[in-house]
C-alpha cells in the first residue's frame, strides 16, 4: 500500500517536497490557498486542493490522522498561519508533523504547538555551501541529526597515495570513512588497505566542523 503525504504550502520547498515524494512513490495531497500555486502543483501530486490551511473544517476534510507523513510548508509569507496549521495537525491526530521555520524563533513556537519535527531549509542551505565555498575538495554535506555531518569529499593531495591504516582518520581527526565510489560508479566498502586515488570520492561521518578542521591542517 503506497504511502500518504500531505504538503501544506505550495512555494519553491513545498513544490519541491511534492515532486520529490510523488517520485519516491507517494501519494501526496497538495494544499494551498492560491490557485496558481495548486495548478502548478496538480500535475506533480495524486490530488491538489484549493483551501485556507487555518480552516479547521477544511483541513479536517483533508483527512491528516489517516496519513503518514503531513508537512506543514508554509513560508514566510504567513508566520501565524503555519503556526496554527501546525497546531491543528498535531489536534486533529496526525501521525508525523514537520513544520518548515524562518528563523529560531518561528523554529521554536513551532515545536511548543506540537511539531514533531521542524526544518529550515534555507539555513540548512547556507551551512551546507559554506562548507563547500571554503574547501575545494568538499563535494557536499547532509546533517543527520544536531551531532553527525555526513560529507563526501575529494581526497586531499596529502591523502592521495596512502592506505586508511596509514591516514588514521579516526584518531587524529576524528572522521570515519563509511564508503567510496568514483564518478558514475557505486558505492563500496572502502578497503583500509587500498592506497587512496585521487579519482576516488570518500564519504565520511563526522561532528559538525571536523572535516572543515581536517582540511584546514592537510591542505584540499
Amino acid at each position: 500500500m503506497k504511502k500518504q503525504a500531505i504538503v501544506v504550502g505550495l512555494g519553491q520547498f513545498g513544490l519541491a517536497l511534492v515532486r520529490s515524494l510523488s517520485q519516491r512513490g507517494v501519494e501526496v495531497l497538495a494544499v494551498d490557498e492560491n490557485e496558481e500555486r495548486v495548478r502548478a502543483a496538480a500535475p506533480l501530486a495524486a490530488s491538489a486542493v484549493c483551501f485556507d490551511a487555518t480552516d479547521e473544517a477544511a483541513l479536517g476534510r483533508a483527512a491528516p490522522a489517516r496519513r503518514d507523513l503531513t508537512v506543514c510548508a508554509i513560508g514566510d509569507e504567513s508566520r501565524e498561519a503555519s503556526i496554527i496549521c501546525t497546531a491543528l495537525l498535531r489536534q486533529m491526530g496526525a501521525r508525523h508533523v514537520v513544520a518548515r521555520a524562518t528563523d529560531e524563533l518561528h523554529e521554536r513556537i513551532l515545536r511548543l504547538v506540537g511539531a514533531h519535527e521542524v526544518v529550515n531549509p534555507e539555513r540548512a542551505f547556507g551551512e551546507r555551501f559554506a562548507t563547500r565555498l571554503l574547501y575545494r575538495s568538499v563535494i557536499d554535506e547532509v546533517p543527520l541529526g544536531e551531532d553527525l555531518v555526513i560529507t563526501e569529499i575529494r581526497p586531499p593531495k596529502a591523502f592521495v597515495g596512502r592506505t586508511l591504516v596509514e591516514l588514521a582518520l579516526p584518531r587524529h581527526y576524528g572522521i570515519t570513512v563509511v564508503a567510496t565510489r568514483r564518478e558514475q560508479q557505486g558505492v563500496s566498502t572502502p578497503n583500509p588497505h587500498e592506497k587512496l586515488s585521487s579519482e576516488e570520492i570518500l564519504l565520511v561521518v563526522a561532528a559538525p566542523g571536523a572535516v572543515g578542521a581536517m582540511m584546514e591542517k592537510v591542505g584540499s
